[in-house]
């Protein structure tokens, strides 16, 4: 009766055994069988009533008893349908077909969730990774197909690594809200193509992408302008800015080439001057005295930072031209190619003074696939790395079963031994919820002396499992003779 109550509504299904066995290496495992009785019959999709045609015998893991492993065991009937098919019935504690129940599958997604690996969870729960897997894979796709994406207008593209070498993923996400919307393999045209199939998919017109941010990859620009044609493209602050810093690292490198300058001020370059140490502005301002070339470089750099803060589109435009003017002018042949390239990219990066869009989400999204990729370990299988940034970063509904607390017939308990108390909180049909917090159980306090055993046995016990009615009961009386 108590292992029926802890499995919930498994009508017509009953429990008729359980086994603890002693398995090889001496631990122990729960064997609970279930059958149901002859002339049950079940309900179709249809909610009509249909016979047993025959039955199999299936077994399915299912949280542990205590630290013993525990295992369900049922006879799955078929049965005839009115149009006199044969169709197979889904237990109501397991999915088709899967050696898992329910709630163990539930426990599964929550230690994931809480930023487990696989291979630990399977390593905790004695499994083999790709049955953990199979699990999470099943869930995640199961909530990416029943994700709704109608309201994407912005979108940002940027590309992360899968493993060492040449091996690329694509992300894309929805710059409102955060959220990864699809991975693709590659960071090529097509991985921009698979972005711009997936949201049509999902009921997306490409006429309502109004902007997307990415880095100024060839291949990225193309496939944008040929799948998303209404959409502005706004190239990413940071990878405009790192073309800015690299050419004047490229400065500094000639310098010390050619004049044996000290390598001790590279990192100095590279800082925001409101950061830098007066010590070390102080050695910067004389270098720039020594290199004006160098100087003159660095000048630029500074001065480039204020396109960032412009918001309007012809005075973002006057302010390239001018900082483009005084790079060619300056003649360092760095600059000169990176005017080059903002010529190139020129609406893009204008783009920026409407849009103000940056990859910085992806960035931070970016982080959190690599940190994911070092804790496992890396990723041998593209499909579960895809899953897992789906899992990590897409925001997704994860419709998996919750072990709930409050059921028809419910009682947990919550033993506090240091203050001596017992909490015991119910959910019943007639009681609806009550919670008891009994201190005097296990000490009755002075303030109420006349708390009999008849109080405990009429109003609380009624509520509790048999196994633990005894249990509560035997410390009611040991407590209760030891004060009087």
């Amino acid at each position: 009766k108590f292992i029926e109550q802890a499995l919930g509504d498994i009508a017509p299904w009953r429990v008729i055994k359980t086994e603890l066995q002693i398995i090889e290496d001496g631990s122990k495992e729960l064997h609970v069988y279930l059958d149901f009785a002859e002339g049950s019959e079940f309900l179709d999709e249809k909610g009509n009533k249909c016979k047993v045609h025959d039955t199999q015998q299936h077994q399915w893991r299912h949280l542990n008893f205590f630290e013993h492993r525990c295992f369900v065991h049922a006879r799955v009937p078929r049965i005839v349908t009115e149009e006199g098919k044969v169709k197979k019935m889904i237990v109501p504690w397991a999915r088709r077909n899967h050696g898992f129940t329910l709630l163990f599958e539930s426990m599964l997604m929550k230690l994931i969730e809480l930023e487990m690996n696989v291979s630990s969870v399977a390593a905790l729960v004695k499994e083999y990774a790709q049955r953990i897997w199979d699990v999470f894979n099943y869930w995640v796709g199961k909530a990416r197909a029943e994700q709704i994406l109608l309201a994407i207008t912005l979108i940002g593209i940027d590309e992360t690594s899968r493993k060492k070498g040449h091996d690329y993923i694509t992300i894309g996400a929805d710059m409102q809200s955060g959220k990864v919307f699809h991975v693709a393999k590659g960071k090529d045209g097509e991985a921009v193509k698979a972005l711009a199939d997936h949201l049509r998919r999902k009921g997306v017109a490409q006429q309502s992408i109004t902007d997307v941010c990415m880095d100024m990859s060839p291949a990225f620009i193309g496939a944008a302008m040929q799948h998303f044609p209404k959409a502005a493209i706004t190239f990413d602050h940071f990878h405009v800015s790192k073309e800015v810093n690299k050419a004047l690292d490229e400065v500094r490198k000639l310098e010390r080439i050619e004049y044996g300058m000290t390598k001790k001020i590279r990192f100095s370059l590279l800082k925001n001057p409101d950061k830098i140490k007066p010590e070390r502005l102080a050695e910067l301002n004389a270098t720039f005295k020594a290199y004006p070339t160098l100087g003159e470089a660095y000048r630029l750099k500074e001065y480039f930072k204020e396109f960032w803060q412009i918001h309007d589109p012809d005075l973002a435009s006057g302010f390239l031209k001018q900082w483009c003017k005084e790079a060619e002018q300056a003649g360092v042949e760095p600059f000169r190619k990176v005017v080059r390239t903002i010529k190139a990219h020129w609406s893009g990066i204008v783009n920026h003074s409407l849009s103000q869009l940056t990859n910085g989400l992806l960035e931070g999204i970016n982080a959190k696939v690599q940190l994911a990729k070092r804790r496992a370990r890396g990723y041998t299988n593209l499909q579960n790395f895809i899953n897992m940034i789906h899992f990590l970063c897409g925001n997704l509904k994860l419709n998996y079963p919750q072990i709930s607390y409050r059921t028809k017939n419910f009682i947990y308990y919550k033993f506090d031994f240091l203050n001596q108390r017992v909490t015991l909180s119910s959910y019943h049909s007639q009681f609806r919820f009550l919670k008891y917090s009994v201190k005097f159980i296990l000490k009755p306090p002075p303030a109420i002396p006349q708390f009999s055993l008849q109080f405990f046995s009429s109003n609380i016990a009624p509520l509790l499992p048999d196994l633990l009615q005894a249990f509560l009961l035997s410390t009611v009386k040991t407590s209760r003779q030891s004060h009087s």
